[in-house]
């Protein structure tokens, strides 16, 4: 069974929704304010019969949303722009938390052909920018690296489809499996790496790439930008050290490895022999993962994302943060 990030789930659920001869209505977050639930970027298709998919708000926006979809309320003229929570009593009345506010863009979809290169472009894992002129309507495609963000403007809106984020796991055992499936879910491009005959060949997780490069070797091909994960998870020293040395003197945005407060404390003493500079030493997050008690194996992928996830909200805010002091 293939695994979906949410993007694409909506997409191919508007994809077969089209195929069948209904005409959604695909919603995207333009802009929120205060404490909204959802970002920009956040996706949304819905049907006028009252079945929808995807997600704007915790839930109370979504079902004023449809009924005024339902009742041809919204515009006589696709795509168009509406706010919620503009002040506090509107805010209250659609479960907003108090200030929120959000804008959305809504679009008629009436032909598969809209959103059939887009699909194809996505389960292909390739980053796709997709462009909507605000004036006209017309929407386009091209190639988008991963770097780029969601853009609105007055004149247009520029949302990026794919794995914006790559996350390498070395070694194909247990945990990786639930790591991996998990982190599909939540968006990133998986690569497995292990060298091992007997684990690479019993590997079975789907929408993963399996590759048998040595550690470090698969570092320097898949870890080498900044929304780069590098997670060791072998328990052998010889294969996980060897992605280490390279993941920790990489862009890598997080690098990570399982082990126990003692392996990991001796782990760090190898790397330091080997070269590794204190400075770079910090950057390793050994145990891997959030202290939630964990034990079994989908626990502590629980526990490594949930870290993950961590860490770059708090670089997110950090990085919003200093913009606005420049």
């Amino acid at each position: 069974m293939q695994s979906f990030g949410t993007d694409q789930q909506v997409i191919q659920t508007a994809s077969e929704w089209l195929q069948q001869g209904h005409k959604p209505a695909l919603v995207t977050v333009l802009k929120t304010w205060g404490s909204s639930p959802r970002p920009p970027g956040s996706l949304l298709i819905m049907r006028s019969d009252g079945v929808l998919c995807g997600s704007v708000s915790g839930g109370c926006v979504e079902e004023d949303l449809l009924q005024r979809y339902r009742d041809d309320e919204l515009s006589d003229n696709y795509p168009t722009r509406i706010d919620y929570g503009v002040n506090r009593e509107e805010a209250t009345r659609f479960g907003l938390p108090c200030g929120g506010r959000l804008e959305l863009l809504v679009e008629q979809l009436t032909d598969n052909e809209q959103l059939q290169p887009l699909l194809d472009a996505m389960l292909q894992q390739q980053l796709v920018a997709r462009h909507v002129d605000l004036q006209t309507g017309k929407v386009s495609l091209e190639q988008a690296r991963a770097e780029q963000d969601f853009v609105y403007t007055n004149i247009y809106v520029r949302k990026i489809f794919g794995p914006q984020w790559n996350m390498l796991l070395i070694g194909a055992g247990h945990l990786s499996q639930y790591v991996s499936q998990m982190a599909l879910m939540l968006g990133y491009k998986v690569i497995v790496c292990d060298p091992r005959e007997e684990y690479a060949n019993s590997w079975q997780v789907d929408g993963t790439e399996l590759t048998t490069l040595m550690p470090d070797d698969a570092v320097l091909k898949y870890a080498q930008q900044a929304r780069s994960i590098v997670v060791a998870l072998t328990h052998d020293p010889k294969l996980d050290d060897m992605a280490l040395l390279d993941a920790l003197a990489s862009p890598a945005f997080y690098v990570g490895a399982i082990g126990s407060l003692k392996n990991c404390k001796s782990r760090r003493q190898r790397l330091k022999q080997l070269g590794i500079s204190p400075k770079q030493l910090e950057r390793l997050h050994a145990p891997v993962g959030l202290l939630i008690g964990s034990h079994t194996p989908p626990e502590i992928a629980v526990s490594i994302l949930a870290e993950i996830t961590q860490q770059r909200n708090v670089d997110s805010v950090s990085e919003k943060k200093s913009i606005r002091l420049v």
